[in-house]
């Protein structure tokens, strides 16, 4: 029997709160498969299940703050994939989930899950979850029509309901909402075609229930253009939401101040040849193709970093880890105050278009609290921008136990002598905040020596 037990979600959570379950006793888990939401002080993540097989028991209810390594629920193990649950007979109705039920929310263009080993139950081979198998059983939709959006072309749960909602004759659906959400919605009286979902495709989810109940604060309206803020004596659940995300920040970037002995380095790249060679892809490239400055500063970052694998990995136990690969984290503002810092998996092996894609992903997810466990913990090097802010330059804060985080400003004209002659460039700063336990400034010029020479060559990239 193994457990699923509250995950390390980074390095300064000590404790989360489960908000709630997306699967219950019975249902067959894969390694992967989202299993339940926990809500940091940072943000609310989507928690990855660790191993294939039954969840036979749910140890600890919604809403309960635990510390981190907790049991949380038992799993009958198996190194294969457990076939999916028979279809309920009549007098189990009343267990089965019904259609416009959430729990499997769509799948994330990030570090896809480990393939699941699934043998489909049709003969038609396409690879699907149990849950989706069950709602396309329930609703009557052929799993074998649908194009997946899940990671390796996967048909999730998500894309059953739209394929039953689209079909002529189907009429309303039902109102999206994960089954505890269901359950506490009928406990406290909220009626959930008045409630706003936050959730995947707007799915609703617990917490949105217990805001619409009675008695709840009453959400804050956007201010109106030219009117003048008015104090509230009550304070927001976003605003304690982002002064515990700011505590944990501080006291995070406190430790690693005072931890680590860091080393600044920075430099001045020429831009003009990422430029034109920017310009001129997007100018034959379909608009949903087209990459932003960024994308190559990703990249270059990454590559640099397999190239100068030193500054690319962990300082743990007096010593340095090298990383498995290059997992970029990229640090994200978030539109009530904070950041997080999802994680480019493989980035330097990501194709530019690749990368841009699963990048607007992860920020639009991050920003409406939807990212997994997977892409949020285990990043070897961090990565923050700030040249969309207007800031030329950005020294940072290492994320312990990382050894090393890049900045990039904004991209700027300047004067610039090129053969001999001078004149006006766009140019941007790089600069390289490093751990002297684990590197010294002669690794650390040869890192941004190297992340020069790409954004100069971008065609390498």
């Amino acid at each position: 029997m193994a457990e699923f037990t509250m995950p390390s979600l980074g390095a300064d959570m000590d404790e989360g709160t489960l908000q709630e379950w997306l699967v219950r006793p019975g249902d067959p888990v894969h390694r992967g498969d989202p299993v339940a939401v926990v809500e940091t002080a940072k943000s609310t993540i989507e928690v990855e299940c660790f191993h294939t097989g039954i969840m036979t028991k749910l140890l600890v209810e919604p809403g309960t703050t635990v510390p981190v390594g907790t049991p949380l629920a038992l799993i009958e193990a198996s190194e294969k994939s457990p076939p999916a649950r028979q279809t309920p007979s009549e007098g189990e109705h009343a267990e089965r989930a019904a259609p416009g039920d959430v729990r499997e929310p769509p799948g994330a263009l990030g570090a896809a899950p480990a393939p699941s080993t699934l043998t489909p139950r049709t003969p038609d081979h396409t690879e699907a979850g149990p849950l989706a198998r069950r709602a396309a059983e329930s609703r009557g939709v052929d799993l074998g029509s649908l194009h997946g959006s899940g990671p390796g072309g996967r048909v999730t749960r998500a894309d059953v309901e739209h394929a039953a909602a689209d079909r002529p004759g189907t009429g309303t659906p039902r109102t999206r909402a994960t089954p505890f959400a269901r359950r506490l919605a009928a406990e406290l009286g909220v009626e959930l075609a008045t409630v706003t979902g936050t959730g995947g495709n707007s799915a609703i989810r617990a917490s949105d229930v217990r805001r619409a109940a009675p008695g709840s604060p009453p959400a804050v309206p956007a201010p109106v253009a030219g009117a003048v803020p008015l104090a509230s004596s009550a304070p927001s659940p976003s605003g304690d939401r982002t002064g515990a995300m700011r505590q944990a920040i501080a006291a995070l970037m406190s430790r690693a101040n005072r931890d680590i002995p860091h080393y600044y380095l920075s430099t001045t790249v020429d831009m003009a040849a990422a430029t034109d060679w920017l310009r001129a892809h997007n100018h034959r490239s379909p608009v949903g193709e087209r990459l932003l400055p960024v994308a190559l500063l990703l990249k270059a970052a990454a590559v640099s970093a397999r190239e100068v694998p030193d500054l690319n990995g962990f300082w743990t136990e007096d010593h340095f880890t090298a990383g498995d690969g290059v997992h970029l984290g990229v640090a994200v503002s978030l539109h009530g105050g904070g950041l997080v810092a999802p994680i480019l998996h493989h980035a330097d092996a990501l194709p530019l278009s690749e990368l841009m894609k699963v990048l607007k992903d992860l920020v639009t997810r991050a920003r409406a609290g939807r990212l997994r466990g997977s892409e949020v913990s285990g990043a070897s090097i961090t990565v923050t921008n700030l040249g969309d802010q207007g800031a030329e330059s950005v020294f940072g804060v290492i994320h312990p136990p990382q050894v090393a985080l890049v900045g990039f400003g904004r991209v700027v004209d300047r004067p610039w002598a090129v053969d001999g002659l001078v004149g006006v460039r766009p140019v941007v700063t790089a600069t390289l905040s490093a751990d002297h336990r684990a590197t010294d400034g002669a690794v650390g010029s040869h890192y941004l020596e190297a992340v020069a020479r790409l954004l100069q060559h971008p065609e390498h990239l």
